[in-house]
């Protein structure tokens, strides 16, 4: 095109009878002098696309627009414009954390991959050729100065075979500042590259059809695993059990349906009983469907604490031993201790590994009567968060709640009854101050208010946390806790629900297969539609019928840049 645009100008000029043939000549610098224009160079080898430039005839003058001068015109074509990011799906980032360390690791992924590591990695001796999937020594350098930056091992994925399904590049070279902010610089000079957005690399594995939603989510959960619980929860969903188990349930309807749409299409062709076998069948299927969904929906809810964190509130009256026992589980003073009532007044919180299991763990202020305004506050909030609390842990002295010494009966005051729950534990502090304490089975709990159960004495330790004495067995005892509330008999590589937009699609593939039920045999064909939601629904929890962007940008969002 440009070259035909050349011609018609060349054309143009030499008909003009004011020029003769002999007066157009090529310049040393390869272009074009035409003269009395006044003079247009035409570049031989200008780029670009002729489109860009307009030229108009007037009063027997070229112009090219947006270049004419006093002197002469000149008709070449401007810089190309800058690629949008949708164009240049080469991208790059850091995957592993910035900062001082032995390697870093730079990748690298899409169309323009093998380009990346001609441009920016030499060969450190001669007869070093690529060989994709295999580490090999290369120095990395500037592609426009050639300076060398680092000394690496780099890696070749030929697509499909890599993670993303892309051609793709690990850069793995010394984590320094000035090295990993010298190699990015680099990397940003190729026109066709550009740094990766949060959870990019893990999208376009998504969109390869190497990973599906459940396998996403678990290796975003493995990635953020603190603790052995969360790992093993993660690590069978990034390995694909979840999205096994979910293929076979959207099977399960699909094999409903099909009784369906049979009775449908040849209905006609079957006598009354036959056709009233085929729609018991496809119930009786759809019920099995809901008793199976509703099995992993009354799990309690465990999957999702487990990859949360359990909530573990502290509460109970003032100077009992709260914050000292907040302290002496975060293992370092986090919480201001004082005899004086009311020290606390806001609900601190942090996380800790307790027995393998997660535990956000909450520190509250001392429940009790008060007129100071601050305190009110701090009050009203320590009854919400043992509310919304999963676990609770009501903490006494020891000392002010034993009423009698010679039968040991404890008695709860009256200011805490009120946030007691059915599964309430309780630590009784401050036995070292008691000379003769009787054995925990000798202890008795009355008066407890009446929101717990009192066919049952509650679960309790007592303990000193001044001095130690009886924490380990508190520690080992709230440890069996939660493992008989968020373990025993669970199978971690079952399909668990660990995130509320499972359960929401459960419940809503639930509500379609009951709308199915609900249908007579003559709306067959509207309850065919039911099954059909449903069984779409339980596709998008693995992303097979997932078509809303904001659920795949929610997800992916998440995720670090490199990854």
């Amino acid at each position: 095109m440009l070259r035909q645009w050349r011609a018609n100008i060349i054309q143009k000029a030499v008909k003009d009878s004011r020029i003769q043939r002999r007066q157009i000549q090529f310049r040393e610098n390869n272009s074009l002098m035409i003269p009395n224009l006044p003079s247009v160079v035409l570049h031989r080898s200008s780029p670009g696309n002729c489109s860009l430039h307009r030229i108009n005839r007037s009063l027997s003058r070229f112009y090219a627009t947006g270049y004419a001068s006093d002197t002469h015109t000149t008709l070449s074509a401007k810089s190309e414009p800058t690629p949008s990011d949708a164009q240049r799906r080469t991208i790059y980032a850091l995957s592993t954390p910035p900062g001082k360390a032995g390697i870093a690791i730079i990748r690298v992924s899409g169309p323009d991959a093998l380009d990346v590591w001609r441009r920016v990695t030499r060969k450190v001796k001669s007869g070093d050729k690529l060989i994709p999937w295999m580490l090999q020594r290369r120095h990395v350098v500037d592609p426009e100065t050639e300076e060398k930056l680092d000394d690496s091992l780099t890696v070749f994925f030929k697509g499909p075979k890599s993670f993303t399904t892309e051609d793709t590049v690990e850069l793995h070279i010394h984590s320094g500042r000035a090295v990993l902010s010298a190699v990015l610089r680099a990397l940003a000079k190729l026109p066709y590259c550009r740094p990766a957005a949060p959870g990019e690399f893990t999208r376009r594995a998504f969109e390869g059809g190497r990973l599906d939603l459940t396998q996403v989510e678990g290796l975003r959960d493995l990635i953020d695993a603190e603790t052995e619980a969360q790992r093993r929860i993660a690590i069978s969903g990034a390995e694909g059990v979840a999205r096994a188990r979910y293929a076979a349930l959207r099977s399960q309807i699909l094999e409903c349906l099909v009784f369906v749409e049979g009775f449908i299409d040849f209905g006609e062709d079957v006598d009354e009983l036959g056709q009233e076998a085929m729609i018991k069948e496809a119930h009786d299927r759809a019920l099995n469907i809901i008793n199976s969904i509703r099995s992993h929906l009354h799990d309690n809810r465990r999957g999702e604490i487990l990859r949360s964190g359990i909530k573990l509130v502290i509460f109970g009256p003032p100077n009992a031993g709260k914050s000292s026992l907040f302290n002496f589980l975060a293992q370092r003073d986090a919480a201001i201790t004082s005899p004086i009532p009311g020290t606390t007044r806001d609900v601190l919180t942090l996380t800790l590994d307790i027995g393998g299991f997660p535990v956000i763990l909450s520190d509250t202020a001392g429940l009790r009567e008060t007129l100071e305004t601050v305190e009110q506050v701090g009050v009203g909030r320590a009854g919400n968060a043992v509310k919304e609390a999963d676990l609770s842990l009501c903490v006494l002295s020891l000392p002010d709640v034993l009423s009698s010494r010679d039968n040991a009966l404890v008695r709860v005051p009256d200011e805490v009854k009120s946030h007691l729950k059915l599964d309430t534990l309780f630590l009784l502090n401050k036995s070292d101050t008691i000379a003769s304490l009787p054995p925990n089975q000798s202890l008795t709990f009355t008066e407890y208010g009446d929101n717990y159960d009192h066919s049952r004495q509650p679960q309790f330790w007592t303990a000193s946390l001044r001095t130690s004495e009886g924490t380990q067995s508190f520690l080992d005892g709230l440890a069996q806790v939660l493992r008989s509330r968020y373990s025993d008999g669970f199978d971690y590589t079952s399909p668990l629900i660990t995130h509320a937009r499972h359960r929401d699609i459960l419940e809503r593939a639930v509500m379609h297969l009951e709308e199915f039920i609900a249908f007579s045999p003559s709306e067959v064909d509207i309850a065919a539609e039911s099954l059909r939601y449903a069984a779409r629904a339980i596709g998008s929890v693995s992303g097979l019928d997932v078509g809303v962007e904001e659920v795949l940008g929610g997800i992916f969002g998440s995720f670090c840049v490199g990854k």
